[in-house]
């Protein structure tokens, strides 16, 4: 209705004003609103102001009938019925208010009554009292509520300094206990003076409870630390003399001084929770109320999560993704869980990053189920999900929850891809399986995979699986042999599927290999012959009928008397025939035995062919005993040979040697060491072990001589016992002049110059004579030098007297003479020395004269001694016939 009002008013204005300007042109009427009014007001709290008639205050002859605007308000609230209530105007000012009438009954339409309020500042209350925990206080609250309130737009002043004062506001907390005046004034106003009211306010001390410390403690924690709580340890800043009390129940606080608690007994009394205790300390003063303080003693109990178990639902396969919904489910283990709204924190990790979430729902019956956005998973691989908190949403955040690890592993796993691969099928004997690989270019990782397969062109078979495993990047597969039954090299393996076995993810394939299945060797006429052998002897095995086979390898077994199982052996065959031979290991039993060919394999194709009813029967013969036999000693000088042991005997073999293979002769002289003798049947051939006889050969110690004992003096006469005194000999040597069948000497016998002679030791320990000490006697050792007689001539005419010119003892005197004979022409006849010292008369060193016979007439000889620097001795001599 008012907003009506309003745009009538309005609309009549303009219309007015229109009208006006049409209406001075061609007459003027008379005013009917009355002339302008003014009114000043300067004690607006006079109670005549309440009710002040505007239309009595106008000029002129108004007409009633008109509306009343309040211009101090906005259009929409302005239209008043004009009865003005002057005290309801709250600022000290000029207020106008205008009186209108409708423009088509006189051409001045309207009037203003002007009123003037002049400032009014109350009645304050005598003194006002607060408490210093207010921290606002509004100063206006300090007036007489039963007065009229005073005018708003005057200003507050402090009537001291350094007080807080914020307009009308001031802080009673910040300005501290004390009595404090503050001045309200508002300015004149025209005739109205300045008004001024001044009010006290007194502020008082609430008293202080103190800032509380709460205690939070994890019932994993040391209680027995509390179990003697001093409450007031737990506030801070408190008046003293307050008072504790139990807001929980726990009757620990049993009297009015009574400030300790047993936190311990408490939760062994009433578990994990909140328990309140409040301090209180009453005011000395009416103003402030008494103050409390109440400090929380928390005591929270971890869940304990162990044994839970994190599962994902489900691994998929890469198809999927873009469809994928995952739901995992987080199980309690063995602790209960309560029920409840908690936030759980996970972490997903790929290997490469690692992203937090926080999920907020329910445990229920010890399940918490949430839901996996898909955008978190969006490629191929393995995405480890693990629990990092789970928090009640109700729990006191005390304690640490404890979870262990708790974590589950999702896989997108890839389509198994293949096309792009190598397949290399080996070519496969008939009869047997095929042997494949799939290689190089997939995305195969280890693990197990099903294949679904064709054959086609030489053996044919349709849709086809086979499992095999990849390992590494590499795939073996088996053709079973029952597929393949036709020779050829044309057989097709075509791969059409393929599935991972682990992930169960499957894919088409397009992948073909064509493969050779080879032929097997015709052994239908093969023949075995072997000869009978010893036991521990090797057999010879000969094969005939081999046909057109070039290189082989036999499989073979043994039965009866002697077993052996699946031997191979490869052999090279000539014209049919192979030959190879079984470990003399092989047969340790005496009696009959079999040979039986279990197969042969062509080696230039690699084909087996199993040999049936192809066998041979021998016999393995036993071996005679170990020669029973004994140690033999004999004397050195007795030459015993192998005809002095036993035993002996046409059947029996000797030998030098453990592994010597050639039997030692009869008549073999024998050394110290050991001989080996052996026993061979003549009848089978077989032959015994060898059994070792220990030879000795004993002689006595050899006698050794003494340094230089080998040289005399041929001037002394030396005999064999001077020789025997010349050795370590303590008992008897027995001399001879030769090693071997020599003729014993007496110790009497004189020793010749350059003889050897051979003396022996006898023992009789062992009755045997020594090795022969070997001595050539020097008989050149004299150390006089007498004068000696060198003969002036010599008739060397064979009648045995005087034919050689010689100088008798000088090889004992000056062993190293060297002597020199000469003819009157300076020409050398003769060179003599120790072994040659005599002269016969003839150029025995050149030819000179006639037959080298040197004619009768005088020579010259030159003789030197090569001992002591003795000068060399020259003279003649006359050849006499």
């Amino acid at each position: 209705m008012v907003k009506k009002l309003h745009f009538f008013i309005k609309n009549h204005f303009i219309k007015f004003s229109i009208f006006s300007l049409f209406f001075l042109s061609i007459s003027s009427y008379s005013q009917c609103t009355g002339t302008d009014a003014s009114i000043t007001i300067c004690d607006i709290q006079n109670p005549v102001h309440k009710n002040i008639n505007l239309f009595n205050l106008l000029g002129g002859s108004p007409t009633a009938g008109g509306t009343w605007i309040d211009n101090s308000k906005p259009l929409e609230e302005s239209i008043f019925d004009g009865m003005l209530d002057a005290q309801t105007l709250r600022e000290s000012g000029i207020y106008t208010f205008t009186y209108v009438q409708d423009p088509s009954a006189c051409a001045d339409n309207e009037a203003t009554v002007t009123v003037k309020i002049g400032p009014y500042t109350g009645v304050p209350s005598p003194n006002i009292s607060i408490c210093n925990d207010v921290e606002a206080f509004n100063l206006f609250a300090a007036f007489d509520g039963t007065q009229l309130a005073p005018l708003q737009n005057g200003f507050w002043t402090a009537n001291t300094t350094s007080l807080s004062l914020s307009g009308n506001i001031i802080n009673p907390k910040a300005l501290g206990v004390g009595t404090y005046s503050y001045t309200y004034t508002i300015p004149a106003l025209e005739n109205c003076p300045a008004q001024s009211a001044s009010v006290m306010v007194s502020v008082f001390r609430k008293p202080i409870s103190g800032e509380p410390l709460h205690l939070r403690i994890c019932s994993t924690d040391n209680m027995s630390a509390y179990t003697n709580l001093n409450l007031n340890d737990r506030l801070s800043g408190e008046d003293t003399g307050g008072r504790w009390s139990d807001l929980s129940g726990t009757n620990e606080i049993t009297s009015s001084t009574d400030n300790r608690i047993n936190v311990q007994r408490i939760y062994n009394t009433f578990g994990a929770g909140t328990y309140n205790f409040v301090y209180t300390v009453l005011s000395v003063n009416p103003i402030c109320t008494e103050s409390k303080t109440q400090v929380e003693i928390i005591i929270d109990k971890p869940l304990d999560f162990t044994g839970s178990t994190l599962v994902v639902n489900s691994d998929i396969c890469e198809n999927q993704i873009a469809t994928a919904n995952y739901i995992a489910i987080l199980k309690r283990g063995l602790q209960p869980i309560p029920d409840g709204n908690y936030d759980v924190t996970y972490s997903i990790n790929n290997g490469t990053t690692v992203n937090s979430f926080t999920v907020n729902s329910d445990f229920l019956a010890g399940d918490f189920t949430f839901n996996i956005d898909r955008v978190n998973l969006p490629v191929i691989g393995n995405y480890t999900f693990s629990i990092t908190n789970i928090r009640s949403t109700t729990s006191l955040n005390v304690c640490t929850n404890i979870l262990g690890t708790i974590s589950d592993v999702l896989t997108i796993s890839p389509l198994p891809s293949v096309n792009n691969a190598t397949v290399t099928i080996d070519p496969v004997c008939k009869g047997l399986s095929a042997q494949g690989e799939i290689s190089g270019n997939t995305n195969l990782t280890n693990g197990n995979y099903r294949i679904t397969y064709n054959l086609s062109g030489d053996n044919v078979v349709s849709n086809q699986q086979l499992d095999f495993t990849v390992t590494n990047g590499v795939g073996l597969f088996t053709i079973p042999a029952n597929l393949i039954p036709n020779a050829g090299t044309n057989t097709n393996f075509t791969i059409t599927n393929i599935t991972n076995l682990t992930t169960g993810c499957i894919n088409t394939a397009s992948l073909s290999k064509v493969f050779t299945v080879k032929p097997l060797a015709n052994i239908a006429a093969v023949v075995i012959n072997v000869n009978n052998i010893c036991v521990n002897q090797q057999a010879n095995i000969q094969l005939s009928g081999l046909g057109s086979l070039t290189n082989i390898t036999v499989n073979y077994s043994l039965t009866d008397a002697n077993v052996l199982s699946n031997q191979s052996i490869t052999l090279v065959v000539n014209a049919g025939n192979a030959n190879f031979t079984i470990p003399a290991s092989s047969f340790t039993n005496a009696g009959s035995t079999i040979l039986i060919l279990n197969s042969i394999l062509d080696n230039s194709n690699g084909c087996t062919a199993v040999a049936l009813n192809k066998s041979k029967a021998f016999l393995v013969s036993a071996i005679p005993a170990n020669p029973v036999s004994n140690n033999f000693s004999f004397c050195k000088n007795d030459l015993a040979t192998i005809a002095s042991l036993t035993p002996s005997g046409s059947q029996y073999q000797w030998f030098n040697s453990v592994s010597s293979t050639t039997p030692l002769n009869s008549t073999t002289l024998l050394v110290a060491g050991t001989y080996y003798v052996k026993e061979v049947n003549t009848t089978t051939g077989c032959e015994s072990g060898r059994t070792a006889v220990s030879v000795t050969i004993n002689t006595g110690d050899s006698p050794t001589l003494d340094t230089d004992g080998h040289i005399f003096c041929g001037l002394d006469k030396p005999t064999i016992q001077n020789l025997s005194d010349k050795t370590n000999a303590s008992g008897i040597l027995y001399w001879f002049d030769a090693a071997t069948n020599g003729n014993q000497l007496t110790s009497d016998v004189v020793l010749t110059e350059g003889k050897t002679y051979y003396a022996y030791n006898f023992s009789t320990a062992t009755n045997c004579y020594s090795d022969p000490l070997e001595v050539t006697v020097s008989l050149s050792n004299c150390n006089v030098t007498p004068d000696f007689f060198i003969p002036d001539g010599f008739s060397p005419n064979g009648d045995q007297v005087n034919d050689v010119f010689r100088i008798p003892k000088i090889e004992f005197i000056y062993p190293n003479f060297s002597l020199e004979i000469y003819n009157r022409y300076g020409n050398l006849l003769f060179r003599g020395n120790k072994e040659k010292p005599e002269w016969d008369g003839r150029n025995s060193d050149y030819r000179i004269g006639i037959d080298g016979i040197a004619p009768n007439g005088v020579y010259f000889y030159v003789l030197y001694l090569n001992k002591d620097n003795k000068k060399p001795i020259q003279g003649r001599l006359y050849l006499n016939r």
